[in-house]
């Protein structure tokens, strides 16, 4: 069984991120609520956590991966696999499955 002090020595293989999930909004700005129906079908904002050493090209060279540990990203909801580490589930996913780094 995996634990939260494990956490750390996790670390993805080839271009893999292991990515925590960030809890969206759930009150806009100006005091809408919105309803949790309104975010399934939306990609999900993540904490990177830790990141694979990267991908070899065709040369054999190992391209690195632009994330680092903290960054704040959004994915996919339905890519990548879930982990499931004390009452977290984190998530395994490829670095072309991650759509954007935020800022």
């Amino acid at each position: 069984m995996i634990t939260h002090d494990m956490i750390n020595a996790i670390t993805p293989l080839s271009d893999r991120v292991l990515l925590k999930p960030i809890d969206a909004e759930k009150v806009t700005a100006s005091g809408i609520i919105i309803p949790d129906s309104a975010n399934k079908e939306r990609p999900s904002l993540y904490e990177v956590i830790t990141v694979g050493p990267g991908k070899a090209d065709k040369n054999g060279n190992i391209q690195k991966i632009d994330l680092q540990k903290g960054d704040r990203v959004i994915s996919g909801q339905y890519s990548g696999d879930d982990v499931k580490i004390g009452d977290t589930t984190y998530k395994i996913v490829s670095f072309e499955y991650i759509l954007a780094k935020l800022g």
